[in-house]
């Protein structure tokens, strides 16, 4: 072990790899990163398209063309040999997976991928892929396909934009179809257990290789120390907020005196006094 962490952090890390399952996002990246075969085989399934050929691949992508509004950063992000974009999303609470953020996810990938002065017909064809841990739909099916259509006669729009809920909890016993099969994988947290080899011998790799286990160990320690820088920087800006908020009451120092004693912004400072002011 080559983590500079104690045997106990050590064994928490093992205990929470061994419950890993593909539906878990933080595996779920390290499973599909570099792995062009298992995105096309997934994306077969989902989608249909049996021909589909992915010829880039890339893994929490952030969308650079959204400066000054709600940032994303995609899960899985891959391009096919006919242009068309997929964005695959793992979303296990049900609040994460709103139809408008759907909507949101397709908008951003047309704003990405349309530059200034482009025809608006060089827009690609684009797939929003949620898979989700309930069925947030509540009908019962693996597949919830959604194209824009006339919502009298049902004659698609053609617009190229395509939005696709993914139940990871269907599991009839008399499905054999492969969407059925692959959301059992999606839930199995043993390699041996699954049905597609593709996810198996990445799975078998992160949790029973010395290799991948160190390195998931590891994924999992930075995040760990990430939870608690964020955790100290919240704790000491909560300190500095109380501060401020007890030096306003009492009326002592300038906005300037505050901003430089608790290293809080000049907004911040005047958005406090304005709320103590108003009470």
């Amino acid at each position: 072990m080559d983590l500079n962490i104690d045997e106990k952090r050590y064994r928490a890390h093992l205990k929470r790899l061994e419950q890993y399952r593909p539906l878990d996002d933080d595996f779920m990246r390290e499973l599909f990163r570099d792995n062009i075969p298992l995105s096309e085989m997934v994306l077969r399934i989902i989608t249909g398209i049996s021909d589909l050929k992915i010829t880039s691949q890339e893994t929490q992508f952030d969308m650079k063309r959204l400066l000054g509004t709600r940032s994303i950063c995609l899960d899985v992000f891959a391009t096919d040999s006919e242009g068309r974009l997929y964005n695959l999303e793992i979303q296990r609470s049900d609040k994460g997976a709103p139809a408008k953020r759907a909507r949101y996810h397709s908008s951003a990938m047309d704003i990405e991928f349309l530059n200034s002065g482009d025809d608006f017909e060089k827009l690609p064809i684009t797939y929003v892929i949620f898979i989700t841990e309930n069925d947030i739909r509540g009908e019962g099916r693996a597949v919830y396909h959604f194209e824009m259509r006339d919502s009298e006669t049902g004659e698609p729009l053609d617009d190229g934009t395509h939005i696709i809920y993914v139940n990871a909890a269907y599991d009839k016993p008399d499905d054999t179809s492969d969407i059925a099969k692959l959301m059992h994988d999606f839930r199995c947290s043993k390699a041996n257990e699954m049905s597609f080899d593709l996810m198996a011998e990445r799975t078998k790799y992160f949790k029973e290789t010395n290799e991948g286990v160190r390195f998931m160990c590891r994924i999992n320690e930075e995040m760990c120390n990430e939870a608690r820088m964020e955790g100290i920087i919240e704790g000491e800006k909560g300190k500095s907020i109380k501060i401020a908020q007890q030096l306003l009451s009492m009326g002592v120092g300038t906005i300037e005196d505050i901003v430089k004693a608790t290293e809080l912004s000049v907004d911040e400072v005047r958005s406090l006094a304005k709320k103590i002011k108003s009470e």
